[in-house]
């Protein structure tokens, strides 16, 4: 698909140059005591489901300022990561993070031409972003066979995502990009199923807000653990754990 001068491509880097001037992280709710720890959270549910670890190459899509990439080359993966944005992969290459762990590439992921295939592709509030057709397509031909897909996305059905990813006013002063949604599980679902992915598993996690008071984390941690496995409750989380394989070969 080719996209003219206002395409979504071009947005998006722009998104990126304007938000590198403030503080991405900060905007993106890394930033606050709680907003720290629902990372952590979020890097040892992949780091964990897509098995990182010595000897594992991963691709990173999205990775932004490389805040997740510092988290995931600690368990000795390595890592190709991959961002749109120019500003932002500066950031990610000022961490200082070892050549021989990881590189950094900026580039357009959908027509990335970055060398499979890989263990496993994983990222962070980046699906979202992309043409999801064609971003999964790409994610089926870069994993080997038998090779995860393991991301946390927005989950539309959560009454702040759907406000904030359908009212433009609200999604410009969110710090949201003009184009990014958010998913209902069972849609992203089938879309995983339809691109040829096997063993598909959505689910509805996050209940950490990251304006949560320090005092209250532990006790809305402990909730959260209850509400996640809630029936109806549980479909109104924050995020959603998205994990699937591209199936072995075939003899």
């Amino acid at each position: 698909m080719n996209e003219g001068p206002s395409g979504k491509a071009e947005r998006e880097v722009a998104h990126g140059k304007r938000i590198s001037g403030a503080d991405p992280e900060k905007i993106w709710g890394w930033k606050t005591t709680a907003g720290q720890v629902r990372a952590a959270r979020r890097a040892e549910w992949i780091s964990a489901s897509a098995q990182l670890g010595p000897g594992r190459r991963a691709l990173e899509i999205g990775c932004g300022t490389g805040m997740f990439t510092e988290m995931f080359v600690r368990t000795g993966a390595q890592i190709v990561a991959v961002d749109i944005s120019r500003e932002l992969i500066e950031k990610a290459r000022s961490r200082g993070l070892s050549a021989d762990r990881v590189v950094f590439l900026e580039k357009k992921f959908e027509d990335c031409d970055v060398h499979g295939p890989f263990d496993t592709v994983i990222g962070s509030s980046v699906l979202h972003h992309l043409d999801i057709r064609k971003a999964l397509a790409k994610i089926f031909e870069l994993l080997k066979p038998g090779g995860v897909m393991c991301f946390v996305e927005p989950n539309m059905l959560n009454p702040q995502i759907m406000i904030q990813k359908n009212v433009p006013l609200i999604k410009e002063y969110m710090g949201d990009s003009a184009d990014e949604t958010a998913f209902i599980r069972w849609r992203i679902r089938d879309l995983l199923l339809a691109s040829g992915f096997v063993k598909v598993t959505v689910l509805p996690c996050d209940w950490l807000h990251p304006l949560t008071p320090p005092s209250m984390i532990k006790t809305v941690m402990k909730a959260g653990l209850i509400l996640e496995k809630l029936p109806i409750i549980r479909e109104f989380s924050g995020s959603l754990f998205i994990m699937s394989r591209r199936p072995e070969k075939r003899h």
